[in-house]
C-alpha cells in the first residue's frame, strides 16, 4: 500500500472511531504527507526510529519551532500506533524518541496597585456588590481555584480559626488561611447581605444568588471582567488572575516556595515553580527601573 492510502485509512479509522474535526483530520494528513515526501521511496511502514529522528531534525533546520515539532511527532506517534494496532508494523519507531521542551506560558497576573483596585471596584452598598466584593477579597486572601470559591460551602469556614477546609483535586483535603481582611468582609456578609439575598430559602453554598443557588464559575467570570473595566484594568484576565495574583505576590513578599505548592493545593512542586518566574521577572524590571546602571 503506497503512502497515500495509508494516510487515507489512517485518517477514516480516526473519523469513524474518534470523529475527529475536519480541521484536525486535515492537520494530521498534512503533517503526514510532509513526512511521506521526505522519505521519498522508502515505505512508510518500513522506517526506524533514526529516520524520523532525521526528519524532526531537518524540519528544526528548516526553522520549524519547538510547538510544530512537537505536533508533527504527535501525528507519527498516532499513525503509527494505529498500525501497530491493525498488526501492519511490529513495534513503534515513534517509541524512543523524546517530544521537544515546549515551556509553560506564565499565567496571567495583576500587580499589587491593580489588585487594590479590582477589590475597590464592587459596590456594596447592595448585597450582590458587597458579595461580589466578599468573593473576591476571599479569593484574593486564600488564592483557592474559583470552582472551589463558588462550590464553597458554609460548613468549610472556620470562623474560630480563620480557615476553610478545601477538598480540591484528587480529593486532596487541605486547610488555608483566610487572613483577617478577607475575614471580616465574610463575617459582614453572612451577617446581612446573604441573608437578604437567600430570604427564607434555605442554601447549603456560602455565596449565592439572588435566586438562592450557588453561583456558576461562567458567572464569577464575567462578574471579575465587569469589575476590571470598572477598575481601569485593560490587562488580559483569566478566570484564575486572582489565584496567580495570590501566588505571585507571596513569593514577592518572601514566601516559601513549598508554603506557596501546600496553599495553592498543587501535588508537584514543579507546577508551583512557575510562579518564581513570574517573581524573578518582576525583580528583573524594579532593578531595570530604579538601579542606576539597569
Amino acid at each position: 500500500m503506497n503512502a497515500e492510502s495509508l494516510i487515507e485509512q489512517f485518517l477514516d479509522a480516526l473519523w469513524v472511531e474518534q470523529g475527529l474535526s475536519e480541521n484536525t483530520l486535515s492537520a494530521y494528513g498534512s503533517d503526514l504527507r510532509i513526512f511521506a515526501k521526505w522519505l521519498g521511496k522508502k515505505p512508510m511502514l518500513e522506517v526506524d526510529g533514526s529516520r524520523i529522528s532525521e526528519f524532526l531534525a531537518s524540519r528544526f533546520d528548516e526553522g520549524i519551532g519547538n510547538r510544530s515539532t512537537a505536533r508533527i511527532l504527535s501525528s507519527l506517534r498516532r499513525f503509527y500506533g494505529y498500525y501497530i494496532r491493525e498488526n501492519a508494523i511490529g513495534a513503534d519507531p515513534t517509541a524512543l524518541i523524546e517530544s521537544p521542551r515546549l515551556g509553560r506560558p506564565l499565567p496571567g497576573s495583576l500587580s499589587e496597585k491593580d489588585v487594590e483596585l479590582l477589590l475597590e471596584a464592587p459596590e456594596i452598598s447592595h448585597s450582590l456588590g458587597f458579595r461580589d466584593k466578599t468573593m473576591l477579597e476571599t479569593l484574593y486572601a486564600t488564592g483557592l481555584r474559583v470552582s472551589e470559591l463558588v462550590n464553597l460551602k458554609f460548613e468549610q469556614v472556620s470562623f474560630r480559626q480563620g480557615v476553610v477546609r478545601i477538598l480540591g483535586k484528587g480529593s486532596k483535603e487541605r486547610l488555608v488561611p483566610v487572613g483577617e481582611v478577607a475575614m471580616s468582609w465574610l463575617e459582614r456578609y453572612i451577617a446581612q447581605p446573604r441573608q437578604l439575598l437567600l430570604g427564607e430559602r434555605p442554601c447549603d453554598y456560602l455565596f449565592v444568588t439572588n435566586r438562592a443557588e450557588s453561583m456558576t464559575r461562567q458567572a464569577f467570570w464575567h462578574i471579575i471582567k465587569r469589575h476590571a473595566k470598572k477598575a481601569g484594568i485593560t490587562k488580559e484576565l483569566s478566570p484564575h488572575t486572582l489565584r496567580h495574583a495570590f501566588a505571585t505576590h507571596l513569593l514577592n513578599h518572601g514566601a516559601d516556595l513549598r508554603v506557596v505548592q501546600l496553599l495553592l493545593g498543587h501535588s508537584d512542586l514543579s507546577t508551583t515553580q512557575i510562579y518564581t518566574h513570574i517573581a524573578r521577572e518582576r525583580l528583573k524590571d524594579l532593578h531595570s527601573k530604579y538601579h542606576p546602571r539597569g
